[in-house]
């Protein structure tokens, strides 16, 4: 290809990625109340303020305590990551998974709205009747608390059960409800929530870029 000649610097700024990384990074450390995080938690809660852009995001973010080496275990063992949204599929990094793991977003399937119907529910909650590789998978959810919700009661009727399940859903009407509903969910899964109306498809890509590798860049 014919590399387009480059328009004159003419402000300063930082041009390398990595450095990028590392100066905001350290800035959310020095910004951000962190001790209530493990060394790994922070890690994870590091990236995720760094897409909200927002050091405050901290007092929202909760794990269970096993949750980082639930997700990391399963993710280098080859587990597929099911998501709500094809906005969180298309923001995780695929060269941080240690296992070329499928990132599966069942939204489009034409299947889903028949489903939906048949339910009367929402079509991100329908299409995760379709995650039929679920059993020790990892799980992130970042824009409908309808599948959150959804994924839980499946859980509850004896179905398969994620390794880790990210619950990061956006909104007003029921995303702080089934957030502390996975936070205290009775059926031993492990979490990671963003409580409150915060959350979306950044956010949730985030979690999964963090613990897609332990390095933090």
């Amino acid at each position: 290809m014919t590399i387009p000649a480059r328009p004159p610097q003419l402000y300063d700024y930082d041009t390398d990625g990595t450095s990028i990384y590392q100066k905001s990074f350290g800035m959310i450390r020095a910004e951000a109340d962190l001790s209530h995080f493990t060394e790994a938690q922070a890690t994870v809660a590091v990236r995720m303020i760094h897409a909200a852009g927002d050091p405050s995001l901290a007092e929202q973010i909760a794990f269970s305590p096993g949750l980082v080496d639930a997700a990391r275990t399963a993710l280098r063992g080859g587990a597929p990551i099911y998501t709500d949204a094809t906005m969180i599929a298309a923001g995780i990094t695929r060269r941080r998974l240690p296992a070329d793991n499928d990132v599966i977003c069942a939204l489009q399937d034409p299947r889903v709205p028949e489903i939906a119907q048949a339910w009367q529910t929402t079509r991100s909650a329908a299409a995760v009747s379709l995650w039929d590789r679920l059993e020790g998978a990892v799980v992130a959810v970042g824009n409908a608390p309808t599948a959150l919700f959804q994924l839980l009661e499946i859980v509850a009727a004896g179905g398969p059960r994620p390794a880790a399940v990210l619950g990061i859903p956006v909104g007003f009407v029921g995303s702080p409800e089934s957030k502390v509903a996975l936070a205290q969910n009775p059926y031993g899964l492990e979490w990671l929530v963003v409580h409150g109306r915060r959350g979306g498809s950044a956010l949730a890509s985030s979690a999964i870029n963090a613990l897609s590798r332990e390095q933090e860049i």
